[in-house]
C-alpha cells in the first residue's frame, strides 16, 4: 500500500503520485485510502507549504477501479457505505486541508480522477487531456464526483458533462475553467505553482485558502464580515519594521 502513494520532496513542496499505472491509476479502495492518508500526512508536515497531485505513466486517473464492483453489492450494505465515506473524503480533502494542491493531469482524468484533479486548488493539464464523467455510459450515476463539477462549472455544462458522458481536451478544459494551464510537461508547470505558493508566508497562505473556501459558500455580507476578521488577523502576520 506504501507504494500506491509516492512521496517526493522537493525542498517545501511535496509530490503526490498515484502509483497505479497498469491500472491508469484507477481508484481502488488502498489507493483511495493512500490518497487521503497522504494528503493530511502532508498537511501535518510542517517543512511542507505546497502540495503536487500527479498520476504515474499516460494517465492522471482511470476514475474507480471497476473491478471493486462486483464485491460492492446490495448485500453488502457496510462495504458499499464504507466505501462511499471514503470517497467523499477523498474527493474533499485537497479543500480542506490548509495546504495548496495543485494537480499535474495528463491523459485520462475521468470519473473519480476528473474529481480529483478539479478538487484541488489549480489544476494543470497536458495536451493530452482526456477529461470527463462517462458513468452513465456504463449504468453509474457518477453521485460522488457531482458536487465538485457542479460548483466548479455552469449548471448547463455541467448536466451536458454527466449526461452524455463526452470526454473533452485540453483546450476545452481551459475554456470552461476546469483547467487553469496547459503545459507540454504539466508536472514542471505544477511544480513552479507550488514553488511560488512555497515561497509565500505561510500563515498568509492558509488563511487565504481557507477564506476562499468559505466565502464562496457564503451570502455576500456574510462574506465580507469574514473577510473583514481576516484582514485584521493578517495584521499580526507581518514582521515589525524597525
Amino acid at each position: 500500500m506504501e507504494n500506491l502513494v509516492l512521496k517526493e520532496d522537493r525542498g517545501a513542496v511535496r509530490i503526490l503520485t498515484l502509483n497505479r499505472p497498469e491500472k491508469m491509476n484507477a481508484l481502488n479502495t488502498a489507493l483511495t485510502q493512500g490518497v487521503l492518508d497522504a494528503m493530511l500526512e502532508a498537511d501535518a508536515a510542517t517543512h511542507i507549504r505546497a502540495v503536487v497531485l500527479a498520476g504515474a505513466g499516460r494517465a492522471f486517473c482511470a476514475g474507480a477501479d471497476l473491478a471493486e464492483f462486483r464485491h460492492l453489492t446490495p448485500d453488502q450494505s457496510d462495504a458499499v457505505i464504507k466505501r462511499a465515506d471514503l470517497t467523499c473524503r477523498v474527493q474533499m480533502v485537497m479543500s480542506q486541508i490548509s495546504k495548496p494542491v495543485v494537480a499535474a493531469a495528463q491523459g485520462p482524468a475521468v470519473g473519480g480522477g476528473a474529481g480529483l484533479a478539479i478538487g484541488c486548488d489549480m489544476t494543470v493539464v497536458g495536451r493530452d487531456l482526456k477529461f470527463g464523467y462517462p458513468e452513465v455510459k456504463h449504468s453509474i450515476v457518477p453521485a460522488l464526483v457531482m458536487t465538485g463539477l457542479v460548483r466548479g462549472l455552469g449548471r448547463k455544462q455541467a448536466f451536458e458533462m454527466i449526461s452524455l458522458g463526452r470526454l473533452i481536451g485540453a483546450d476545452e478544459a481551459l475554456a470552461l475553467g476546469l483547467a487553469n494551464r496547459i503545459a507540454d510537461d504539466p508536472l514542471a508547470e505544477a511544480l513552479t505553482i507550488a514553488e511560488a505558493w512555497a515561497a509565500a508566508e505561510p500563515r498568509a497562505m492558509r488563511a487565504a485558502k481557507q477564506l476562499f473556501y468559505r466565502v464562496s459558500d457564503l451570502p455576500t455580507e456574510a462574506a465580507m464580515q469574514v473577510g473583514r476578521d481576516v484582514n485584521a488577523m493578517m495584521r499580526s502576520f507581518r514582521e515589525p519594521k524597525p
